[in-house]
This record gives structure tokens, C-alpha cells and sequence, in this order.
């Protein structure tokens, strides 16, 4: 799996930049939000953290310079019938702090805003995605730092399937160690919940 790409921007269009990593160029789709972050032009060096969808037909790239929206995108196409395409399109028309107040407040008109989502549409993704953005917020309220050891622990912790709020409670007050001891107490610290 490809997680992230660093190379020379080969073009830049504000749905698509194509990275030219030793030799080989790689089409990456980004959403509007990922095009407006790229400062560099064509010709200069960029780095994308990256999705990797691999289907029968086709295997896709969508890049990202923020984590927390690659982490927003992954947790989008996880819902059942959500598309990269309407995963992006949700990225596009919002910034996933502005998301996240959203599914928080269980707005259904601000979700139709994004093209091709009806009021059916919006409100099934709001529902997957209930208390989901209590953990972005608190992630970013909280200073996390993407790279940090406890970040790691989280994210760890949600592929694994963990509801937030279960993992805000397991993850305070961990003592800083290396990554597999803390989410080993922080799995620990889960059964006394």
C-alpha cells in the first residue's frame, strides 16, 4: 500500500496533481480543500499523505496534506454505499473542523449542501457518524500532535473499532511510552470501563 508520495509536481489541477517520484508519475485525486493547502507550483517539490483504494478495475490514489482529513476521507468510505467520489465531494465544500460541528449538531441542511447528497443520503452519514466527531475535536482541542506517540495510540485503538468516547477515556493520563505498550494499557484500561 502507498501511504504517502513525495516528488515534483508534474501538474496541478484543483482536482488532480500528478507527483513525479524518481521517474514514475502518480495521479493523486485531492479535494478542493488538499488544492488550496499546495503552495508548491509545478516543478517544485511536494509531499501527500495518501489513500490507496484498490478495486478489481482500477487502483486510485487520493492525497491529502492534512492527516486529519485523510483520517475524515478514510472514515467516509467506510460507511456502507459512501463513494471516494462523495468522500471527496464532502472534503471539497468543507474543512473537517467545519464537518465535524456538523455531524455534531446533526445538521442535515448544511450536509445537502455538498453535491449529490440528498436529505436520505445526509442523514444515514450523519447517523454513521455519531460521536465520531466528538474524537476529531477533541483530538485537536486537546493538542495531539498527528505524530505524536498518542496519536498513534488513537488511531491504533479506532482501527480496532473502538468508539471515541471509549477511547477518550482509555487514552487520558496514559504515561508517554512506546506505541504497542500504551495501547496494550489503554486495551487494559478498557475492560475496567
Amino acid at each position: 500500500m502507498i501511504i504517502a508520495l513525495e516528488g515534483e509536481i508534474f501538474i496541478k489541477e484543483p482536482t488532480r496533481v500528478a507527483l513525479k517520484c524518481t521517474g514514475v508519475v502518480y495521479e493523486v485525486f485531492v479535494s478542493l480543500q488538499t488544492f488550496n493547502q499546495i503552495k508548491a507550483k509545478v516543478g517544485e517539490k511536494l509531499t501527500l499523505h495518501i489513500s490507496h483504494i484498490i478495486r478489481e478495475d482500477a487502483q486510485i490514489l487520493f492525497g491529502f496534506v492534512d492527516l486529519m482529513e485523510k483520517s475524515l476521507f478514510e472514515r467516509l468510505i467506510k460507511i456502507n454505499g459512501e463513494s471516494p467520489k462523495v468522500a471527496i465531494a464532502i472534503l471539497s465544500t468543507f474543512s473537517p473542523q467545519t464537518f465535524a460541528k456538523i455531524v455534531e449538531s446533526n445538521d442535515v441542511k448544511s450536509m445537502q449542501r455538498v453535491p449529490g447528497i440528498g436529505p436520505k443520503s445526509a442523514g444515514r452519514i450523519l447517523v454513521e457518524l455519531s460521536g465520531w466527531s466528538l474524537e476529531l475535536t477533541q483530538n485537536h482541542n486537546m493538542g495531539v500532535a498527528e505524530d505524536s506517540n498518542l496519536h498513534q495510540v488513537i488511531l491504533a485503538l479506532e482501527s480496532l473499532g473502538y468508539k471515541s468516547d471509549v477511547i477518550h477515556k482509555a487514552t487520558k493520563g496514559l504515561e508517554n511510552a512506546e506505541v504497542g505498550e500504551m495501547v496494550k494499557a489503554a486495551l487494559k484500561k478498557m475492560q475496567t470501563l
